[in-house]
């Protein structure tokens, strides 16, 4: 493990590397029924199990391999792990909060194994795996009842409980990297970080990869043109409030295309101390909710984060396919990543 984190730090400052995909977005292709959400265990199981993408880690491995591996040969340099509703918190809709061990354990370990497959073939371009850490379906910093703005639906501990035993299922399958993405509420994220850092500490894993710690990547979401989370941080604010933690990355993700993206990647590039990712939806939704923006499209817009030196990883979210990665790792290939070592200078000269 420690080994794959060295390695991750020297190619990331020699390259942009690429991330991966959507997964959603390419399980749509199969058009799968209820019956392929089901293993045979929950052969009986009394709810709908259907649009539970995580449990197809457990019930159709195949699809997930075989997405991973469409991926890895686009040119991505890590893939997801198929778990970005793998809490307790976001199974229990399904009542099957007692399976989110094992699908955050057997997605890193599906993951794992097409990523090894894929290095072996190619040693000079070593491929990792980032264990994928969603929001969950609950807010701590905001009421989901008008009539009453005080409720929480969720408090900070159950969070971190259900975060933790997360963290442990990705670390036992072979996660390299933590991936806490796609962050409405800057409390949530602080419960998946506060949950990280419990873990490592018990398990004896140094917080910051340059100890050799396992890296810790963070993704927030600008949800519309007023530039700020769901929550309501400027990104200059989420940035402050994440940064407590040696991260190897933060960065922007969903919510809208790379064009709309580009004022909030900039505010991360001219003051973050740590790598800066960006992985934007294949353009904004068109009124039936699809994404319509084509793979070239959207690299021709991501060209101008990568002339201004924006970016240290780059991939897609919503919409995006293994075509728009094969163009994006093409475009990517043709500019040099960002270097950060001034942020941190200027920080430092001003202390």
């Amino acid at each position: 493990m420690q080994n794959r984190t060295n390695t991750l730090l020297q190619v990331i400052q020699n390259r942009i590397l690429i991330l991966d995909g959507a997964m959603g977005t390419m399980i749509q292709r199969y058009k799968l029924d209820e019956e392929d959400f089901r293993t045979p265990e929950l052969a009986n199981h009394p709810k709908s199990l259907k649009g539970n993408n995580d449990l197809l880690s457990l019930s159709r491995p195949d699809i997930i391999r075989q997405i991973h591996r469409e991926y890895l040969e686009a040119g991505a340099d890590i893939i997801e792990t198929n778990t970005f509703s793998g809490t307790t918190i976001a199974q229990a809709d399904y009542e099957l909060s007692h399976l989110a061990y094992a699908i955050n354990f057997e997605s890193a370990k599906l993951a794992r194994e097409v990523a090894d497959e894929f290095s072996a073939k190619e040693p000079n371009k070593p491929r990792f795996v980032a264990g994928a850490i969603g929001p969950t379906n609950r807010t701590a910093s905001l009421s989901p009842d008008v009539n009453d703005p005080g409720y929480r639906a969720i408090t900070f501990d159950q969070l971190a409980e259900a975060y933790a035993e997360q963290v442990n299922g990705l670390l036992d399958g072979g996660s390299d990297i933590i991936l806490v993405e796609t962050i409405f509420d800057t409390l949530n994220a602080k419960a998946a970080l506060y949950a990280i850092q419990e873990v490592y500490e018990k398990r004896n894993i140094p917080l910051d990869p340059k100890d050799g710690g396992i890296p810790i990547m963070i993704s927030g979401t600008i949800t519309d043109a007023s530039g700020r989370t769901l929550s309501g941080q400027t990104t200059e604010a989420f940035l402050i409030s994440v940064s407590h933690v040696p991260l190897l990355s933060v960065g922007l993700n969903c919510a809208l295309g790379a064009k709309e993206l580009r004022p909030y990647l900039k505010v991360l590039a001219q003051n973050a101390p740590f790598y800066v990712s960006a992985y934007p939806n294949a353009g904004l939704p068109n009124e039936f909710g699809a994404y319509d923006q084509g793979a070239n499209e959207m690299a021709d817009q991501v060209r101008d984060f990568l002339k201004e030196g924006m970016l240290n990883i780059l991939g897609g979210c919503c919409g995006t396919t293994p075509e728009h990665i094969r163009a994006l790792a093409d475009m990517a290939a043709q500019f040099q990543p960002r270097k950060f070592e001034e942020v941190i200078e200027e920080e430092e000269s001003n202390v």
